[in-house]
């Protein structure tokens, strides 16, 4: 083999490297700020008592769990209620394991299906 292909392989392998851990990073802050933003602005109404809505159901199956927990509060939960909070998840359709631990919230050990 040349050294000129030797080397264009070890750039190519460099290449994906580098690739493969930015895929498998999770989100960045900026995407993270954005997540919480659309968030915010589709499940509004849930601060309100109302049920969520579609756009906010999709909101709550595709936000990265590492954007939202810190942002849980415990005035924000308190506010929420962790029971309502834990059935309005249910209902949207997202899983969370026993003893998951999202800002200052431990889901039970039960393993809820929230």
């Amino acid at each position: 083999m040349s050294s000129t292909m030797t080397k264009m392989i070890v750039v190519l392998s460099m290449v994906l490297v580098i690739l493969m851990g930015q895929i498998n990073a999770g989100p960045s802050e900026a995407e993270c700020r954005e997540e919480r933003s659309v968030g915010k602005r589709a499940c509004w109404g849930v601060l309100l008592g109302s049920n969520p809505s579609g756009a906010c159901c999709e909101r709550v199956r595709v936000t990265h769990t590492e954007c939202f927990c810190p942002s849980l509060t415990p005035k924000l939960a308190a506010v929420l209620g962790v029971n309502r909070l834990i059935r309005l998840i249910r209902g949207c359709g997202r899983t969370v394991p026993p003893h998951f631990k999202c800002g200052s919230v431990t889901t039970p050990a039960s393993g809820i299906h929230v």
